[in-house]
């Protein structure tokens, strides 16, 4: 079995920004191949990295080149696993779960692509929980920004009837029948672990990742005297308009490079 960070191919991926390369690299992680998109900046220079860790499960919230690309041109390698069992990787999507390693191996991945050791994760939906966990699980992390980001598995069962199925599905009945199975993925009884500073960015009015997964997470850092910001938008859902969104990737950006680190 191959050590897990180790890449097994890189495939060129047509790009569509002129200033930003696109690959397609297949790693591995836990004896699986797992695949995600790299974005690097063709003009030379020394980049900061950032691990961006996509929303949704399968082909809904499938990192798009665009928007990596979009990220990657304000200064930094990025890279976005897919999580195993989508696009043709190996084992299967988990919620969360064991798949969460595959998240914190592809910051190794990352880290043979930047010339600057400072790893910041940009995390949007789903991604917020899988942050959470590599955030946790790493002590190498500069920052962290989540984006209308799950952070409580629990929550997410109680506000999303449309999602029941899929998650007793995958993570194996519910929070009551099931309790143990749900606490694994539960990222908030860590929180104390995490290092890095955090940026909770969230719209209010947002019905797809409610409002208190922001409030649950900000204060169980607070609570851990952790640091923490908050940008939260008043009249925005899970979606925020194009001019917005852009602004609010470029603050971000800016926010990440200010930050001192671990």
């Amino acid at each position: 079995m191959k050590e897990n960070g180790t890449i097994e191919r890189i495939k060129s991926y047509p790009s569509p920004n002129p200033r930003i390369k696109l690959s397609e690299i297949t790693y591995w992680s836990c004896g699986y191949r797992v695949k995600g998109m790299l974005a690097e900046p063709i003009k030379n220079g020394s980049y900061e990295g950032i691990l961006y860790c996509r929303g949704g499960m399968q082909s809904i919230g499938m990192v798009r080149p665009a928007r990596i690309a979009q990220i990657a041109s304000e200064g930094f390698v990025v890279f976005a696993p897919y999580y195993r069992g989508n696009r043709g990787g190996e084992g299967r999507d988990e919620f969360a779960g064991e798949d969460r390693w595959d998240a914190v191996y592809a910051v190794d991945v990352l880290k043979q692509f930047c010339l600057i050791n400072r790893i910041h994760l940009f995390a949007f939906s789903r991604g917020g929980i899988m942050a959470l966990w590599i955030a946790i699980l790493r002590n190498d992390i500069t920052s962290l920004v989540t984006w209308a980001g799950v952070s409580d598995i629990f929550l997410t069962y109680d506000e999303r009837t449309d999602m029941r199925r899929m998650m007793k599905r995958v993570i194996g009945g519910t929070p009551t029948k099931n309790v143990e199975a749900y606490e694994n993925r539960n990222a908030l009884a860590h929180i104390n672990e995490i290092k890095a500073a955090s940026l909770i960015i969230h719209g209010k009015k947002d019905l797809n990742v409610s409002f208190e997964h922001a409030k649950v997470l900000e204060e169980a850092l607070l609570g851990n005297d952790k640091v923490v910001e908050t940008w939260y938008f008043h009249d925005f859902t899970h979606f925020f308009p194009s001019k917005v969104n852009r602004q609010v990737v470029k603050d971000a950006c800016m926010w990440m490079k200010m930050q001192k680190g671990v």
